[in-house]
């Protein structure tokens, strides 16, 4: 089943700066997982923003839960799931 998330991080503005970098290179790291496992299908950045747009893959809505909840920025996450089901027109479903 795939999911768009909507993501937002909020970080402390005093989070010490080392702190913040391996924040970042875990994150990346978990992401690069997740890309592997055909969890995280796609990542968009929202210019100027700490935000983001994913296409997700999970067997539902609770699976996705759990992978999302494990990335280190869960904490600081804001987050908008929309489930997403096959449309007729889709065309990349014309070939079928």
């Amino acid at each position: 089943m795939e999911f768009l998330v909507n993501i937002r991080i909020n970080l402390p503005h005093d989070m010490p700066e080392a702190e913040h970098d391996n924040l970042v290179v875990t994150e990346r790291a978990m992401a690069a997982e997740r890309a592997k496992s055909g969890n995280l299908l796609r990542m968009w950045r929202v210019p100027g923003r700490r935000e983001n747009w994913g296409l997700w893959n999970a067997k539902d809505s609770t699976e996705l839960h759990e992978i999302l909840s494990a990335l280190p920025v869960w904490p600081w996450m804001d987050l908008t799931v929309h489930p997403l089901a096959v449309h007729p027109v889709d065309p990349a479903n014309q070939h079928q």
